[in-house]
């Protein structure tokens, strides 16, 4: 790892951001495991995305990643590795694409709705609680689709995007179309904070558990989360593709990141080391956002859809680094004197 590092205010010209970190510039012989992954798989997600970003040096690189180069040669050739924040640990999460249970119209147990987003939210509006208190929304042709069960739902707009099998056995995708401006907060700290359980003992899975055990405390508890997710309905063209990230373009398993913007640039190769019970050593692209993904060393997973997928996602919290791949003059702009 070279020693030169650097503590600025620096620009990342793919997204305008201005962030206050240490950077460092880093060899990828110091990447742990770079040399076995799958460089192809990650080409493939990178070239999904690569028309959308912005800048000279992008376009370059992606009309060489069209030409279908040796994948290792060609993250090699092109790109830097930069360290973009401390030496503490990062943090890794995972996410899914939930499966619901839903009807078009409000019968039977079916009694929970997915809404659109209301014309009147631009900004901070009423919060989780005031929405499902009040009924501001009902009746007024916002509803996309019935759900029955109240903490997939939540669950679902946690995740920003699912997949509804109605009753007559279609199946429709919903996709993030807006939030009613309140920040996420999270309802594991709150049983943490509570006394509940131990930080180690929560998951989704437990949080749902408990929720369904005590339905007055836990949808008080659910209330703690002020944020709330509007959708919209999204084509399924192909199934086997992933939802749309926050780039508009469809997600892959395993290989796709939610980021922080102010510091990764969507598009971006991301280098992850994730420690913890099932380490991962992977080459990923940052292709979603996510309200509790805040930080330069913070990243989540995408696992993929369906109830395997949850399960793995929802263990995931786990220490680690995530080293960014710039373009090589874009990354020593960053640190001009190493």
């Amino acid at each position: 790892m070279r020693l030169r590092a650097a503590v600025l205010s620096f620009w990342l010209a793919t997204t305008g951001a201005v962030a206050d970190e240490p950077v460092q510039l880093v060899e990828f012989a110091d990447l742990d495991g770079w040399a076995a992954d799958d460089h192809a798989a990650a080409l493939a997600t990178f070239q999904s995305t690569c028309m959308d970003l912005d800048g000279s040096d992008w376009d370059a690189i992606c009309a060489v990643a069209d030409t279908a180069p040796d994948a290792r040669t060609f993250f090699e050739l092109f790109f830097q590795p930069v360290l973009i924040g401390s030496e503490s640990p990062a943090l890794f999460t995972g996410y899914f694409e939930p499966e619901l249970s839903g009807s078009r119209q409000r019968i039977g147990r079916y009694r929970f709705p997915v809404y659109r987003l209301p014309p009147e939210v631009d900004g901070q509006w009423l919060t989780r609680a005031q929405i499902e208190e009040t009924g501001v929304l009902e009746n007024r042709g916002l509803e996309i689709a019935w759900v029955d069960d109240p903490v997939e739902l939540f669950f679902l707009q946690i995740q920003g995007s699912g997949r509804i099998t109605l009753t007559d056995g279609d199946i429709i995708r919903v996709g993030y179309a807006g939030r009613n401006g309140h920040e996420y907060r999270s309802v594991g700290q709150e049983l943490v904070r509570r006394g509940i359980y131990q930080p180690h003992q929560v998951s989704a899975q437990v949080i749902q558990s408990w929720v369904r055990r005590n339905p007055v405390a836990g949808r008080d508890l659910l209330h703690h989360n002020p944020s709330y997710i509007f959708f919209r309905e999204v084509d399924i063209s192909d199934p086997e593709l992933g939802p749309l990230g926050a780039m508009n373009r469809n997600i892959t398993p395993l290989r796709s990141i939610a980021v922080d913007p102010e510091f990764t640039p969507l598009g971006a190769p991301v280098w992850i080391e994730k420690d913890g019970a099932d380490e991962m050593r992977r080459l990923m692209i940052a292709q979603d956002t996510g309200g509790a993904i805040r930080g330069a060393q913070r990243a989540d997973i995408f696992f993929g859809y369906g109830d395997a997928a949850g399960e793995a996602a929802g263990t995931i919290r786990d220490p680690g680094r995530m080293i960014v791949l710039l373009p090589i003059e874009r990354a020593h702009q960053l640190v001009p004197d190493a």
